[in-house]
């Protein structure tokens, strides 16, 4: 992939797990001038041959960069990232701005862009979905919160990491439609694997009839992604899904806050708490058929 930076603002990311790691590195190979920093050292070698600089606090990372990136586990790990001891906010110049691709809560980083706003920092939401295949090959859609003027900035970092980048409106507009997404691949993870699981009591070819239903009405980017895994019932890392399970509670909380009543969601997330006191919550968010196949004696 070849990209020309869209800015020649120095660029910082924080979180190198299984998402992070892959965005980051699209920004190295796109020549953004880039640092990087994870709580857990020994995540940046591969990033480091790309190019980038490796630095050893958040506090280091904010005052090397202009526009920090973060892609963190959940509320709590950006809260410390940002304000913690030696955090971004230590080392953020005034004029400097977040760019948040965590998924957490919109309360919350709506509470964290006015507290970086009290500093003279920007924040802007932009949770992705796309799985680690996405954030590899740059292809993440991209869901963006915050002022017009930040967005804007935005765009050239945001464009070497995905491939449909969406401004939904003011911060935490992102969040929103991030839970949305949870929600409803809840239910498309429920259904393929109710439809796996019904061709092989069938004595089917359970993966020629994917292949078959995969471009008609029934197709969606989880039956041509993770049916396999269903049927094997093997499930490699793509997506923990107890990290689903983290994102469909915010859902669920937000549904519970608006009035909305979400009963596929409901038990979708009852599977999965059941799948991860099962001791799989490290399996890929496919593992949701487990309990569907052992109900129906697979």
């Amino acid at each position: 992939m070849t990209i020309s930076p869209a800015t020649t603002e120095r660029i910082g990311f924080a979180g190198l797990g299984t998402m992070g790691a892959h965005m980051a590195a699209n920004l190295a190979r796109a020549g953004f001038a880039l640092t990087v920093w994870n709580r857990t050292a020994g995540r940046a070698d591969d990033l480091v041959e790309l190019g980038a600089t490796e630095v050893a606090t958040a506090a280091a990372l904010g005052a090397a960069a202009d526009i920090v990136v973060t892609c963190l586990t959940d509320s709590p790990q950006v809260e410390a990232v940002l304000f913690g001891e030696d955090g971004l906010a230590q080392g953020l110049a005034p004029g400097s701005l977040v760019i948040d691709c965590s998924t957490i809560s919109p309360t919350k980083v709506t509470e964290f862009a006015a507290r970086l706003g009290e500093r003279g920092v920007s924040l802007i939401d932009a949770p992705v979905t796309g799985g680690s295949e996405g954030a590899r090959l740059a292809t993440l859609s991209i869901l963006v919160g915050g002022e017009p003027s930040d967005v804007a900035r935005a765009q050239g970092v945001l464009a070497a990491m995905g491939r449909s980048i969406t401004h939904l409106g003011a911060v935490g507009a992102g969040q929103w439609a991030k839970a949305i997404n949870q929600v409803i691949l809840a239910g498309t993870y429920l259904g393929v694997a109710e439809g796996v699981v019904l061709a092989l009591k069938a004595g089917l070819d359970a993966q020629q009839v994917i292949d078959a239903l995969a471009g008609g009405a029934a197709g969606s980017w989880v039956l041509a992604n993770r049916a396999g895994r269903m049927i094997e019932d093997d499930y490699p890392l793509g997506f923990k899904i107890e990290l689903h399970r983290k994102d469909l509670g915010i859902g669920l909380e937000l549904a519970k806050s608006v009035g909305a009543v979400l009963p596929v969601a409901a038990l979708a997330a009852t599977f999965e708490d059941g799948v991860i006191a099962e001791g799989h919550g490290s399996d890929d968010n496919a593992a949701l058929a487990r309990p569907i196949r052992r109900l129906s004696g697979l």
